[in-house]
């Protein structure tokens, strides 16, 4: 069986977090959505929680990370090109996301990457499968 992995994010306003992961193509699974969270569906084995701030508050003894001021993690999705790269950013930033970072190109690897309206920073990359080893 294939693991899968359910990336927890504490939101503000669970509304305008799912329509703007819906904007960039997630799906939510209702199964797994309330008033106090919502599971977006990023592919088949990865899933974007997000949770409001007073609900997630009670998963940790630790505060929450303000993301608009520090950052905690960066979640990385890969694409298949460049191009996709692009074209996901720019809907992100469309849906209202920002671009804190430029493009940056390594050859072998280009990402570029966006944060949510709620300031937790999303990584996009694409690598030349001429140059993954396995």
């Amino acid at each position: 069986m294939a693991r899968k992995i359910f990336v927890n994010l504490p939101v503000r306003d669970l509304q305008r977090s799912q329509a703007f992961f819906k904007a960039l193509g997630f799906s939510v699974n209702p199964q797994f959505t309330n008033e106090q969270g919502a599971c977006m569906v990023i592919s088949g084995d990865i899933f974007a929680m997000l949770l409001v701030e007073p609900f997630f508050q009670t998963f940790t003894n630790k505060p929450l990370a303000d993301a608009a001021r520090s950052t905690e993690v960066l979640v990385a999705l890969s694409c298949d090109s460049r191009e996709e790269v692009d074209t996901f950013v720019k809907k992100a930033l469309a849906a209202g996301g920002t671009s804190p970072m430029k493009p940056q190109d390594h050859g072998f690897m280009y990402g570029h990457g966006f944060t949510d309206p709620d300031g937790h920073m999303w990584e996009v990359v694409w690598m030349d499968p001429a140059h993954v080893q396995r």
